[in-house]
Parts: structure tokens; C-alpha cells; sequence
């Protein structure tokens, strides 16, 4: 089951990645992973450095893919983001999330500066 969740996991970056590529995003990076989180894809926007956290759920039996996005979850993604620009510095930066839903991918909401880092 865990192989199965994980390749899942992959394919749904590898969607996301494609998908803001086709709306002009740039990929820099993907499962950049430091300890306590992990970065599933790191775009540039303009001059904007992208940190984009993908969801997924095929079912809304236990939420959204959206709702699966906890403070605890943005914390962890937000220490790993700080570790990321300690090598790899930017003027500016945001926090997307990418949330499919559905088992075939059908809804892909993107939302732009999802968090702060506050």
C-alpha cells in the first residue's frame, strides 16, 4: 500500500508540475526533501521563487484535498522552505498549493499564495 500512495504521490506532482508549466511557471526543483519536510515542486514564477505543496484525494470521504493542508503541515513546509533559500536565495517567494481531487484527476484547483510564513 505504501508503494502504491507513493508512486500515487509522484504522479500527481509529475500532473501538477506539467499543468502550472502550461501556465507559464518554470520548474526549478521537485521532492526537495530536508529533515522534518519536503518541497514537492519548486517553480519560478517571473522573479518569484514558487514553493507549490500538491494534494491529492480521490474521494471527499475525509475532505478535500484542499482541507488535507493543516498549520502543522504549512509549519513543516514552511522550516523546509527557509532551509531550501538559506542555499538558494530569492528576493521573493510564495507558497501555492496545487489540490486534485477526484480518482482521475478531474478538478485541479491552484491556489496562488495559499500562506504566509508568518
Amino acid at each position: 500500500m505504501r508503494r502504491s500512495s507513493h508512486h500515487r504521490g509522484r504522479h500527481m506532482e509529475a500532473l501538477a508540475a506539467r499543468w502550472l508549466t502550461e501556465r507559464g511557471l518554470v520548474q526549478v526543483a521537485s521532492n526537495v526533501t530536508f529533515k522534518g519536510g519536503e518541497l514537492d515542486l519548486i517553480m519560478r514564477d517571473g522573479e518569484t521563487l514558487v514553493f507549490v505543496e500538491v494534494r491529492h484525494r480521490a474521494s471527499n470521504q475525509h475532505g478535500s484535498a484542499l482541507e488535507s493542508i493543516t498549520h502543522a503541515k504549512q509549519r513543516r513546509l514552511i522550516r523546509a522552505a527557509s532551509l531550501y533559500l538559506q542555499s538558494h536565495p530569492a528576493a521573493r517567494c510564495r507558497f501555492d498549493v496545487v489540490a486534485i481531487d477526484g480518482a482521475d484527476a478531474e478538478h485541479i484547483h491552484w491556489i496562488k499564495n495559499a500562506f504566509d510564513a508568518v
